[in-house]
């Protein structure tokens, strides 16, 4: 059975690199059958951003590859930008914690005026390091997460948070963090989700769900808002990882084809949860090409 007509097909969280295989594997994806995808920013220079014209670089790339594989494959792409959280630890090491939590939040305001000016849909990355960091680290930590979050509010946009994986408490708190900062919780999108979250449970967050096989079957017929991602990294050291780009068309196909599922079931993360999180459907034409 082949993925129903008219279907999106969408990677919620991807990064790709000029330095990788780029359009290639957006080539990948297409010839799978994914239309759509989320293109999370990273560094592209090979040192952490220490200057505001830096990060500014940084998303004129990222911007360039979403049009570059919409021009030469088809599929759309759909910036999402801010300064990685992890930059925080090794710019507050060479500027100074004061100084690294300005920039970093100069960078945020710099994404957020891109969400205004529609070039891009979402901030992110952004939240917390998923490791340990000194005392001094973690207060400023904190504090642009705050910024990140008041930033989405004031771009009227969703934000993809990274970090640790959270319990149901964890995302409880997380969705508290965002209503005190004025933020609707289904505006907040946890990123690289590594099990299910009971629907109810996690106040309102929205899981992206790494597209692992057996996580997919569990997810698939859950109530959305839910998301499905690869988090592929484009690194020629280190190829596919996480999944390679072409695993959300396989896993949608999978679905279609198991009559426990059903292809209806992919509506949910490619069009109804887009839609309640970020205000607008995706779409493809009859002839199956993103728009």
């Amino acid at each position: 059975m082949s993925l129903p007509r008219g279907l999106p097909v969408v990677d919620h969280h991807c990064h790709l690199s000029p330095n990788g295989d780029g359009v290639r594997a957006v080539e990948r994806f297409r010839a799978a059958g994914g239309t759509h995808l989320f293109l999370a920013t990273q560094n592209y220079e090979g040192t952490v951003p220490l200057s505001l014209e830096a990060y500014g670089r940084q998303f004129e790339v990222t911007s360039r590859l979403a049009q570059k594989v919409h021009e030469e494959v088809g599929v759309r792409a759909y910036p999402v930008l801010a300064p990685y959280p992890i930059d925080l630890v090794e710019a507050s090491t060479k500027l100074g914690p004061a100084a690294a939590l300005e920039l970093h939040c100069s960078a945020l305001d710099l994404a957020g005026r891109w969400v205004r000016e529609k070039r891009a849909v979402a901030l992110g990355e952004v939240g917390r390091p998923h490791f340990p960091v000194s005392d001094e680290v973690a207060v400023v930590v904190e504090e642009a997460f705050r910024h990140a979050l008041q930033a989405a509010r004031d771009s009227d946009c969703p934000v993809v948070v990274h970090s640790s994986d959270l319990t149901a408490d964890g995302l409880l708190a997380l969705a508290a963090q965002g209503r005190e900062a004025g933020l609707r919780p289904e505006r907040v999108v946890k990123h690289y989700s590594r099990s299910r979250v009971a629907p109810g449970s996690a106040g309102g967050v929205v899981p992206s769900y790494l597209a692992r096989r057996d996580l997919v079957r569990e997810v698939s017929t859950d109530p959305g808002p839910w998301f499905l991602e690869t988090d592929y990294l484009d690194d020629p050291k280190r190829p596919g990882a996480v999944l390679d780009l072409a695993t959300v068309p396989r896993r949608a196909t999978a679905i279609a084809e198991d009559p426990a599922q059903g292809a209806d079931r992919l509506w949910v993360p490619f069009v109804e949860s887009v839609e309640r999180v970020y205000g607008w459907r995706p779409e493809v034409s009859p002839e199956g090409a993103a728009e």
